[in-house]
């Protein structure tokens, strides 16, 4: 890889004052802003729908605040990205970087964005181990990681600590060794085993390593902080507006209450029952432009994906539709599980196009699921009340707090479609992010256009329920 070589660029490229030029000027005079980071579901990744990750869209948002691109740089392994930024290779690292008291003299880190837990996993049916003498079997760690220098630390604590220091694999890619059992235990940061878990539903934490910790860019130590100032003042702005709680909402919102039993159900239901049903949700979605994951996890929501599901309230079928949305959707038949999902992916097609275009994705695909399960008109009272208390009701992050107030005296008779059970829009709507993300995973892992009951032989052995 080139070495850019900026804090020598910065320190001898002059102006035409001849004063020498900031590393600020250096990013925006090239037109490109070169970032550090790695691959995984905290960081970066190819997504559904292109790029996605907590990190790529701040560093993103970065870039487009400069007026510049971005462009990334991952390493093979997470213990040369620190050196990629000492030796000025790139312009900074956002790889989801714990700050230490050791990186701090090797880098400098920005402003933090996010607290995290290191936590020690192992899985279920597997002893617990209460503290870490009571390891019985193989630890391993990504090299390099804060996760291995705490555990440096803890030795002297306990002699007999021992590890395998891994530099091929990710956190994630050791979570599901933990989950096959390749491997007894590893340690990983606690979004990345929030994210995780609904994957691998065994897998358990035993005990924290050590106190919440803050993730942070990290920059090149040097007398030019024009880039490092540029930086945290972005992050004060986003963290003002409410930018940045958007996009934490965005990759963490959907996966705090986890449900071992629903999930292990659903991963049961994926290949007992999905199979049946997926040429209808491909069809749907090539008629309505939308992703048939996402019509699944919608028609999973509604009934687990049962044609002649009837609930208390009248509505049937796998997408449980009224006889008037039916007919409104020129079709007869709600228990057709053809007819179902075809007049399911027109009606969530119908939400979504009513749903302002200014709101972006995927925030206007979550509002028009709302709107799918409580109606348009208390979503819209929903985005009144939000804007009324200060909130912006052009973000997810913000209307779903205000939801609920439907279902309170106060608030309901100052809004013109009344009372509704406001939670529910919002179980709802996260109930199906978290479907979303599984069939995604699952499908991807497969790489196959229908899903097999075999599953490269991972998710074949279910436990009893």
């Amino acid at each position: 890889m080139r070495r850019l070589l900026f804090p020598l660029l910065a320190s001898l490229a002059l102006t035409a004052c001849g004063r020498p030029a900031s590393l600020l000027e250096e990013v925006k005079s090239g037109g490109e802003l070169v970032v550090a980071t790695r691959n995984s579901p905290t960081t970066y990744y190819e997504g559904p729908n292109g790029p996605t990750g907590l990190e790529y869209d701040l560093a993103r948002l970065f870039a487009e605040e400069l007026g510049v691109r971005l462009r990334l740089e991952i390493p093979e392994n997470f213990d040369a990205i620190l050196p990629m930024v000492i030796r000025g290779d790139v312009h900074l690292a956002a790889a989801g970087l714990t700050i230490t008291e050791a990186r701090k003299k090797l880098v400098r880190f920005g402003p933090s964005y996010q607290s995290i837990t290191p936590q020690l996993v192992y899985r279920q049916g597997m002893p617990r181990p209460r503290n870490l003498d009571e390891l019985d079997g193989i630890l391993e760690v990504v090299a390099g990681s804060s996760h291995e220098e705490r555990l440096k630390a803890l030795k002297k604590e306990h002699p007999g600590l021992s590890w395998c220091a891994n530099r091929e694999l990710e956190s994630e890619e050791l979570l599901a060794l933990v989950w096959e059992q390749v491997i007894d235990y590893t340690i990983a940061d606690s979004n990345e085993f929030r994210l995780n878990q609904r994957f691998y539903p065994e897998l358990r934490v035993a005990f924290d390593i050590d106190e919440p910790e803050q993730l942070a860019w990290a920059f090149a130590h040097g007398e030019d902080s024009s880039l490092f100032d540029a930086a945290r003042a972005f992050f004060n702005r986003i963290r003002a507006d409410g930018t940045l709680a958007q996009l934490i909402e965005r990759h963490y919102g959907h996966v705090q209450n986890f449900d071992y039993v629903g999930t292990r159900l659903y991963l049961r239901h994926i290949q007992q029952r999905l199979p049946e049903f997926i040429d209808l949700f491909q069809k749907a979605a090539q008629e309505t432009g939308l992703d048939w994951r996402l019509l699944a996890a919608i028609g999973y929501q509604e009934s687990h994906w049962r044609p002649k599901a009837r609930s208390p309230t009248g509505v049937r079928g796998i997408m449980m539709l009224t006889l008037d949305t039916m007919r409104h959707l020129g079709l007869d038949n709600r228990l057709d599980p053809e007819q179902s999902i075809l007049g399911g992916a027109r009606y969530i097609a119908m939400m979504h196009d009513k749903i302002p275009e200014r709101i972006p994705e995927p925030d206007r695909t979550w509002m028009a699921l709302a709107a799918y399960n409580v109606g348009f008109g208390h979503l819209e009272d929903a985005r009144r009340l939000t804007q009324m208390n200060g909130g912006d009701p052009d973000k997810w992050v913000d209307v779903k707090k205000n939801l609920p107030l439907l279902a309170k005296k106060k608030w309901y008779k100052k809004t013109r479609y009344g009372y509704a059970r406001g939670h529910e829009p919002v179980r709802y709507v996260e109930n199906i992010r978290s479907y979303y993300d599984i069939l995604v995973w699952y499908s991807e892992q497969n790489r196959e256009p229908a899903i097999r009951p075999a599953f490269n032989g991972v998710l074949t052995d279910f436990p009893t329920l």
